[in-house]
């Protein structure tokens, strides 16, 4: 790896940077299509999305992984960074596909994350619409239920879900970040949720899942 790639330090949060190329508001495509050239430009789309994308891994495998997955995801982003669709001004969907990507090579950890929130639930740092819902509800059987039914599904179902409940992506850039069809999308989120909805049925979570699921 070149001296000059953008490196995240012992915490995950943060990249080497040169503010001369992170003119407030250019957009990610400019700013990839310029680390093509110049490789340190690539720390800006770091900076500005490692928060989020940090957030989602922290979801899906927990603390102890999480900040090595975000690095993982970045790494292999840089890499691919030339075959990033200049026609693209957000790179959020690309982002969150290369990190769902890598959750997939980690199903086990994920699967343990899942079983171990049923116990212990790690609060987001980040709440999205579905944490304040879930927050809401009070009690940590919620989450524990919720914990429990999402390890149930299959992991192409549960990226889905989660990147639509939690991310609050658009089915869209769901399709985008995974390289699937929308129709796809769609057919992977019904079984989840019809999934879900029988796991959680006669308790009282099923009322929480559903306003989650009801902010798409």
């Amino acid at each position: 790896m070149s001296a000059t790639y953008p490196r995240r330090n012992r915490h995950g949060s943060q990249m080497r940077r040169d503010r001369a190329y992170t003119p407030t508001g250019e957009q990610d495509a400019a700013i990839i299509a310029g680390s093509c050239q110049q490789p340190e430009r690539f720390a800006a789309v770091f900076d500005r999305h490692a928060p989020v994308i940090y957030r989602y891994l922290l979801r899906r495998v927990g603390r102890g992984s999480a900040d090595d997955l975000v690095a993982e995801t970045f790494l292999v982003a840089f890499a691919k960074r030339r075959s990033y669709d200049p026609r693209r001004p957000d790179a959020r969907p690309w982002l969150y596909g290369i990190a769902t990507n890598v959750v997939a090579q980690h199903r086990r950890d994920e699967v343990r994350w899942c079983r171990l929130l049923a116990t212990a639930c790690d609060e987001p740092e980040t709440p999205g619409h579905a944490d304040r819902v879930v927050a809401d509800a009070t009690a940590g059987s919620v989450r524990s239920l919720l914990a429990k039914a999402l390890a149930g599904l299959a992991g192409v179902d549960r990226d889905v879900l989660l990147l639509v409940a939690y991310e609050e992506l658009s089915y869209e850039e769901v399709a985008r970040a995974l390289a699937i069809p929308v129709g796809t999308v769609r057919s992977r989120l019904h079984r989840a949720r019809a999934q879900l909805r029988e796991a959680l049925a006669g308790t009282a979570v099923v009322t929480v899942y559903e306003e989650i699921m009801s902010d798409e």
